[in-house]
C-alpha cells in the first residue's frame, strides 16, 4: 500500500467526505472530529455519508452535507448513494466503518486520498478500498481511534466538542414530562446487542431505591420496537415505586434533550449511552460484555460498573489485558456478574457527590 497524506502545509482541502453509516453510538463519536475539520479549515466542504436511523440524532449539524444511506433498501440504497454522488470527487475519503457493506460503499466515493483503519482493525476486505491508514495503537478509545484519522490530513483532535443540536420543540418535550422538582434517574435498559441487556429485576431494584432511599424521580426510555417495549413493562412489572414511562414515546431528538435534562443516565454499552455523554450528562454504565475503556462514556466513566475483567477470566480463563483490545464477550449470562448492590454503590456515590457539590459535573 502506497502511503498517501495530504500536505500539512498546503491550502485546506476543497471537500472532504466521511464514511460512516452507523451505529448511533459510534456517530456521536464521529462529530468532534467534525467539529475540528470545521474549526481548522472552516472552508472546506464536508460530506457524511450515513445511515437513515443516524441521520436523525445529528442530520442537522450545520454545514455539513448529508448523504443517507437507506441499507434496508438493498440495492435501491446503493442506487440513490451512486446518484447523488455522480460527478463528483473528493480530495479525501474517510473511510471509518469496516464492514463489507460500507466497503462496497465507499466505491462509489472517488477520492485519490483513502484513508481507512489500520491491519489490526481492519476487517472483510477493508484495506482493498483504501490507501491510506491511521495509526496503528492499542488502547484506544472508540472515539480517539476515529478522531485518529485526521492525523493523516496534517491535523490532530486535540479538544473534543460536540454541541449536537436540540431543537426547542424537544427542549419542550423533556420539560413538559420531565419535572425538575427532583433529580432524575433516566434509564435506558437496553441495547441492540442483546447479551449486553441486564435483567429486568435488577433495573427494578435500583429505580426503586432511587425512589424510596434517594428521593429521586425515575425515568424508563427506549424505543417503539416490540422488544423494548416487552423489557420495559418486565421492570415495571417488578417495580414497587412509580416510574415515569416514555418508552416508545419519545424521538431521537427528544430523546437528546431528555438525556440531557436527566442527572444520571443508567444504560448499558449502547447508544444512548453516548448520546447521554455527547449531551454533557453523568452516565452510571453498565459493562462485563464490553471494556468500558474502549466503549464506555467518553468523558467520565468514574461512574460505571466494570466487570469486564471478571467476564474475561469467566468465559476467556484469562485476564482482560490478555485479550485482544477491543474484544467483545457478549455470552450469555454475562452481564449477571453485575450486582444489584454494584450499581447501587455507584448509584449512592452519585448522590453523594451532587449533594456535597452542588453539581453533576463529574
Amino acid at each position: 500500500m502506497r502511503k498517501k497524506t495530504l500536505d500539512a502545509s498546503a491550502a485546506a482541502p476543497e471537500s472532504l467526505c466521511i464514511l460512516r453509516t452507523s451505529a448511533i453510538g459510534d456517530v456521536t463519536h464521529v462529530v468532534p472530529l467534525v467539529r475540528t475539520l470545521q474549526s481548522a479549515w472552516p472552508q472546506t466542504r464536508i460530506t457524511w455519508l450515513i445511515g437513515k436511523l443516524e441521520h436523525k440524532v445529528v442530520g442537522d449539524l450545520p454545514g455539513v452535507e448529508f448523504i443517507v444511506f437507506d441499507k434496508s433498501a438493498k440495492r435501491e440504497g446503493f442506487r440513490a448513494v451512486r446518484e447523488k454522488l455522480a460527478g463528483r470527487r473528493f480530495c479525501a475519503l474517510l473511510h471509518m466503518q469496516v464492514a463489507l457493506r460500507s466497503n462496497l460503499l465507499s466505491v462509489l466515493v472517488k477520492s485519490p486520498l483513502r484513508i481507512g483503519y489500520d491491519r489490526a482493525r481492519s476487517k472483510d476486505l477493508h484495506g482493498l478500498f483504501i490507501n491510506c491508514r491511521i495509526p496503528s495503537r492499542s488502547g484506544e478509545h472508540v472515539l480517539d481511534a476515529m478522531g485518529s484519522f485526521l492525523e493523516p490530513l496534517g491535523l490532530l483532535q486535540k479538544d473534543v466538542r460536540w454541541d449536537i443540536p436540540i431543537p426547542a420543540e424537544a427542549h419542550a418535550f423533556a420539560e413538559q414530562h420531565l419535572p425538575a422538582d427532583k433529580r432524575i434517574l433516566l434509564i435506558s435498559p437496553t441495547s441492540s446487542h442483546r447479551l449486553r441487556n441486564w435483567r429486568p429485576e435488577r433495573y427494578a431494584a435500583v429505580a426503586d431505591h432511587a425512589t424510596h432511599e434517594l428521593g429521586w424521580r425515575v425515568v424508563l426510555c427506549g424505543g417503539p420496537s416490540e422488544f423494548e417495549r416487552e423489557f420495559a413493562n418486565e421492570i415495571l412489572g417488578h417495580m414497587q415505586s412509580h416510574c415515569i414511562d416514555l418508552t416508545g414515546k419519545d424521538t431521537l431528538k427528544q430523546l437528546l434533550a431528555l438525556l440531557q435534562r436527566a442527572d444520571l443516565v443508567l444504560a448499558p454499552d449502547s447508544g444512548p449511552m453516548h448520546m447521554a455523554n455527547a449531551v454533557g450528562t453523568p452516565v452510571l454504565g453498565l459493562h462485563a460484555a464490553s471494556n468500558p475503556h474502549r466503549s464506555g462514556p467518553y468523558s467520565d466513566r468514574q461512574w460505571c460498573v466494570d466487570r469486564y475483567d471478571a467476564a474475561a477470566r469467566k468465559f476467556r480463563k484469562k485476564p482482560a489485558d490478555k485479550l485482544a483490545w477491543g474484544t467483545k464477550l457478549e455470552y450469555k449470562g454475562v452481564m449477571d456478574l453485575i450486582e444489584v448492590e454494584d450499581v447501587i454503590e455507584r448509584l449512592n456515590a452519585f448522590d453523594r457527590h451532587i449533594s456535597t457539590s452542588g453539581s453533576v459535573s463529574g
